[in-house]
């Protein structure tokens, strides 16, 4: 038992804050002491037992530890002493100096004349009083009266004072009123920080202010003490959520401690690099989590990180030791990506473009699933089979690119043909405008391709010339639906990649028809409903309206199918 005693004063005794743990280190004192007493007393008694018994009297064994116990108090003990007077020391120094100022504020009272010396010695001495630090506890009350009636007797008793007596007083009044208001504001205020440090502020700035109207004096003083101890009743309150959302925290981190252990249980059973970046992933999270989580009680906020720290390295410190043995394994990783360099390098200068590009995809492909090689090989490999890829990419790129230089002139004949449409005239006689409109669009689909970069702008403004003139006509519904669509399956049919748009136009229009069909079944199943519901005719009459509108939308569809090629 005496051996908990010493080693506790030992851990306590470390600590570099000596007087932080004073109290501690008094209270186990008192507990081994009350220890080696009853040790004493338990020997004293069986010595008298054994003298009623004509027994020899046994004899203490041990020293119960004490020689050791105080060997390390004692220490401690010489430690906190040259804290505590060095903390007094510091305290009676500013005690001191707060005295040389209560002494030299008496002097600029009593005997200074000038005004502007004694406003400026008594500004400097406010400021110095506020830097000073803290004094012995039993002063303080007694120092700071005294250092306040001062104050008082300043504003009171100095001729400027006297000149300007009514004028500053209701001033002072008006400036106190102020900050009581500011006190009143600062309790919307949602940054508890930002109501502590204002506080102060004002706090100071109640102090700087001189006398007010003695009349006034009570109701001010009472006003702002009220704003003061609602604000710091506030400020008590937040501390003590915060002490609750601590604890909160520290048990959220127990729960994650717990689910570190829980994954440190399988790690024996953990046999391939995918199984391991998985469980990573999963303690990655959890350390994601964590880093989430709001800070608890400094001593278990450090507990807790300890523990959950030392669960973290025995993960990865076993998952070192799985990876240190993979060096085979990914030397033959390396070696199937050095067949991938090897291709791919073979391809760099090709210029077939679509085949080549398409087996470089393939072996990237490839790379990807082969896994990592290692930090030893990877990056090394994986410069070299991007450099090849990324020459002939850009190879490639360079090569439209020139391409796209010699559809420039393509460019400018199908800009003209959209201004002669643009200006066309259009007769009376709306079969021969049609035909005619018919003749611009084949001609500016038997024109070339244009640069890849002005092919939607350049389609869009065909598009909206044709359309201007198509709205005129008047043409009913589905006849400028069908009149539309045959100018854009003119212009797809000139397309570079016609083939895959007019495919992926019939796609759609498939899917259109059998959206259509299950909103007709939807809408035929829910007629069976209405027959037992009030105002089932209206509703009755309003789907079947819809069904109408699906059948003919699904009947256009059909007809445009049968104007695709190939259909």
């Amino acid at each position: 038992m005496e051996l908990n005693f010493i080693e506790r004063l030992k851990e306590l005794t470390a600590n570099e804050d000596v007087l932080a743990v004073q109290n501690e280190v008094n209270e186990l004192r008192s507990k081994f002491e009350d220890y080696i007493l009853e040790q004493e007393r338990q020997l004293q008694i069986r010595q008298l037992e054994a003298k009623d018994n004509g027994e020899e009297a046994p004899e203490a064994e041990i020293d119960f530890g004490k020689e050791e116990f105080y060997e390390v108090f004692n220490a401690y003990k010489a430690l906190r002493n040259a804290a505590s007077s060095e903390v007094k020391a510091e305290e009676e120094r500013n005690l001191n100096l707060k005295r040389s100022l209560v002494k030299r504020l008496q002097d600029v009272i009593t005997s200074e004349e000038n005004i502007g010396a004694a406003f400026a010695a008594f500004k400097e001495i406010q400021e110095n009083w506020k830097e000073i630090g803290d004094i012995p506890r039993k002063e303080r009350n007694a120092i700071q009266s005294e250092y306040s009636k001062l104050i008082e007797d300043f504003f009171y008793n100095i001729k400027i004072y006297k000149d300007l007596k009514d004028h500053d007083l209701h001033r002072n009044s008006q400036l106190k009123n102020d900050i009581i208001a500011k006190l009143k504001q600062l309790v919307k205020s949602e940054s508890i920080k930002e109501i502590e440090q204002q506080l102060k502020a004002l706090q100071n700035d109640w102090e700087d202010i001189g006398p007010v109207p003695n009349e006034e004096w009570e109701r001010l003083k009472d006003s702002y003490w009220t704003e003061v101890r609602s604000i710091y009743e506030r400020i008590n309150r937040h501390y003590e959520d915060k002490r609750t959302e601590q604890l909160a925290n520290i048990s959220a981190k127990r729960e994650l401690i717990s689910s570190v252990q829980q994954l440190l249980e399988g790690i024996g059973e953990i046999s391939s690099i995918k199984d391991w970046e998985a469980e990573t992933e999963k303690l990655l999270s959890l350390q994601n989590n964590w880093k989430k989580i709001g800070f608890g009680p400094r001593k278990e906020n450090e507990e807790v990180w300890k523990e959950f720290r030392q669960h973290c390295d025995v993960f990865f410190d076993a998952k070192k030791v799985y990876f240190d043995g993979l060096h085979s394994e990914f030397d033959a990783i390396a070696s199937q990506k050095g067949e991938l360099i090897a291709k791919a390098e073979g391809l760099k200068d090709s210029t077939d473009w679509v085949n080549a590009a398409n087996t470089l995809i393939k072996l990237q492909n490839e790379w990807k699933k082969l896994g990592h090689s290692g930090k030893k090989n990877e990056q090394k490999l994986w410069k070299r089979f991007r450099s090849a890829c990324d020459h002939f990419f850009n190879a490639r790129q360079a090569h439209f690119n020139e391409k796209d230089k010699a559809f420039e002139a393509n460019l400018a004949l199908k800009q003209a043909v959209i201004e002669e449409i643009k200006n066309y005239a259009r007769s009376e006689d709306k079969k021969q405008v049609l035909n005619d409109l018919k003749v611009f669009a084949q001609k500016f689909n038997e024109i070339g391709q244009v640069p890849l970069k002005q092919k939607d702008s350049i389609y869009k403004a065909f598009k909206t010339a044709l359309d201007d003139h198509y709205n005129s006509l008047n043409l009913d519904q589905s006849e400028k639906e069908q009149t539309l669509f045959s100018a854009k399956l003119d212009t797809l049919k000139a397309s570079p990649d016609s083939k895959r748009q007019l495919t992926d136009m019939r796609m759609q229009m498939r899917k259109d028809i059998e959206r259509l069909q299950k909103e007709i079944n939807l809408l035929e199943n829910n007629l069976g409903f209405f027959a037992r519901s009030k105002g089932a005719d209206s509703l009755r009459k309003d789907v079947d309206k819809k069904i109408e509108k699906a059948q003919q939308d699904i009947q256009n569809i059909k007809s445009r199918l049968k104007l695709i090629p190939n259909e």
